[in-house]
């Protein structure tokens, strides 16, 4: 089975968070979820989560801290997953490789159809009360 490490970027702005919709093409097509993608050799986790928000959304973001670490065998491949709280530093999302986008409270997170390895998230957010970056966003 084949097995990858990806790196997702929980990212709050003005106390929301983002999530992104997934392409109607290839794994878990339609699907909500944190930015993200899969590591590159030799690439820090941190880094993927930088190149994949630029190259999938077009904002630059700055990664606080490990906000979850998961793992989650899909019939096709084995996940693990890094999830970093970050700041969006600029810009606005557009949807370059993604199919949608939305802003929304901790509350609100639990009604979008998130893959099951993203879901142990949402318990993390809800403990925190959502709020992990200081100071604010300036984009």
């Amino acid at each position: 089975m084949k097995r990858v490490v990806v790196a997702a970027a929980v990212i709050e702005r003005d106390g929301r968070i983002l999530l992104t919709r997934r392409l109607a093409t290839g794994h878990l097509p339609g699907m909500w979820e944190f930015p993200g993608g899969k590591l590159e050799p030799g690439e820090a986790p941190t880094d993927t989560v930088i190149r994949e928000c630029r190259e999938e959304c077009g904002i630059d973001i700055e990664p606080v801290e490990i906000l979850e670490v998961t793992h989650h065998v899909y019939p096709e491949k084995e996940v693990l997953l890094l999830f970093y709280a970050c700041r969006l530093v600029r810009g606005e999302v557009q949807h370059i490789e993604v199919a949608d986008h939305a802003w929304c409270r901790v509350d609100e997170l639990g009604r979008y159809d998130l893959p099951p390895a993203d879901v142990p998230v949402l318990e993390k957010l809800r403990a925190r009360g959502g709020a992990f970056s200081r100071g604010g966003s300036t984009g």
